[in-house]
């Protein structure tokens, strides 16, 4: 029975991971305007799906460090109450920032449900120093990288537009406003006269691009290699998460470790399907306004820097890359809300204690009742 309650903890996790994490991939999709929720949120679907499947091939480096190995002694780990107070510690608390729209981190979440977990069973022989070297400075350097990497890489890109000759195509948008007068001694009123109001794209139109490459026009090609990178991202984090949320159910040895890794991957799909909307709002509209090529751009950092830290056994998060990445274009574009990513950075500061908090208390709960 308490194998069987481990697994479902690890599917709930799997579903809140989906439900906060799947959009992130193609937030820049829906909000450069390349395509709607639907489409972006399918094609997310699919491709993070591709990833948790690829994981089983490439990423049994992470398996073994989620399952709490050289954190704690192997015989805590054998310990299912200790799993499944980690997979309900986070994603009880990945769960509460979806439903009021916070983009934080799964790993994040895992990592103080490690700790807090690990503590309230062993206190002090915790491996600190492993936690430290292993999780959290991937964790810290990650957004920075992320932001720094996608600010130099958008300038260049933009030099390189240039010089292909692709040109920015604005746009207005075109309102009639009618004025009325009112006669006298009477409650008709007659229009006089019609007013025209110009504004920006920012009211609503979509910024493209004017120009060809290889003959082909820049527009196309730049929405092309837009969902490209944006599969890229939601390969990449599929293939990070998966292995992360599998490590839990590897003292499971009933169950081969492969339709683990199948069954987090669909609870995962079921959860970005059914719960993504509000996080996906805040990561596409609410950190920064873009377009197309940012879009474009911010994707490719996040895709190459996940894609290499989950190849390498390196704990990153997507959200913190893919937030730093977005900020990043923001700070070149100078329209990045402070506001909104300092909210988000507070988030990401409480993820870590809640999670602990949340495991060392189950942990205790459970210790006694089982």
């Amino acid at each position: 029975m308490i194998f069987v309650i481990l697994f479902i903890a690890a599917c709930f996790l799997a579903y809140s991971n989906g439900a906060n994490d799947n959009f992130k991939g193609v937030a820049t999709l829906f909000g450069s305007g390349t395509t709607n929720y639907k489409r972006a949120i399918r094609w997310a679907t699919v491709t993070t799906f591709a990833g948790s499947i690829a994981a089983i091939f490439l990423a049994g480096t992470l398996v073994k460090n989620f399952s709490g190995k050289g954190l704690v002694p192997d015989d805590l780990i054998q310990n299912p109450v200790f799993a499944i107070s980690i997979a309900l510690g986070a994603a009880f608390t990945v769960l509460l920032a979806t439903k009021i729209g916070m983009p934080i981190s799964t790993t994040h979440g895992l990592v103080g449900a490690l700790f807090g977990a690990g503590v309230m069973a062993i206190g002090p022989e915790f491996n600190f120093e492993k936690l430290g070297k292993a999780f959290l400075i991937p964790l810290i350097l990650s957004p920075l990288m992320a932001a720094i990497l996608s600010f130099m890489a958008y300038i260049l890109f933009r030099k390189l537009r240039k010089r292909l000759g692709v040109t920015k195509k604005s746009c207005l948008c075109v309102t009639q406003n009618n004025l009325a007068a009112q006669t006298a001694n009477s409650n008709m009123s007659l229009a006089i006269a019609s007013q025209i109001q110009l504004a920006s794209c920012e009211s609503g139109c979509v910024e493209t691009y004017k120009g060809k490459i290889l003959g082909i026009t820049s527009q196309r090609v730049l929405d092309t290699l837009h969902f490209i990178s944006a599969g890229i991202v939601s390969f990449a984090r599929g293939l990070n998460d998966t292995p992360k949320i599998v490590g839990l159910l590897i003292i499971i040895n009933t169950i081969d470790i492969q339709w683990g890794m199948i069954a987090v991957a669909v609870t995962m799909a079921a959860g970005g399907l059914l719960n993504a909307k509000k996080v996906g709002i805040t990561m596409s509209k609410k950190i920064t306004p873009m377009n197309h090529g940012q879009g474009f751009t911010a994707n490719m950092i996040t895709g190459i820097l996940v894609t290499t830290a989950s190849v390498h056994g390196l704990p990153v998060s997507t959200t913190h890359v893919s937030v730093g990445s977005i900020f990043g274009i923001g700070t070149v574009t100078k329209k990045a809300d402070v506001k909104m990513i300092s909210k988000i950075l507070l988030s990401w500061v409480l993820t870590l204690p809640a999670a602990a908090v949340l495991s060392a208390l189950t942990f205790k709960l459970l210790s006694s009742i089982l």
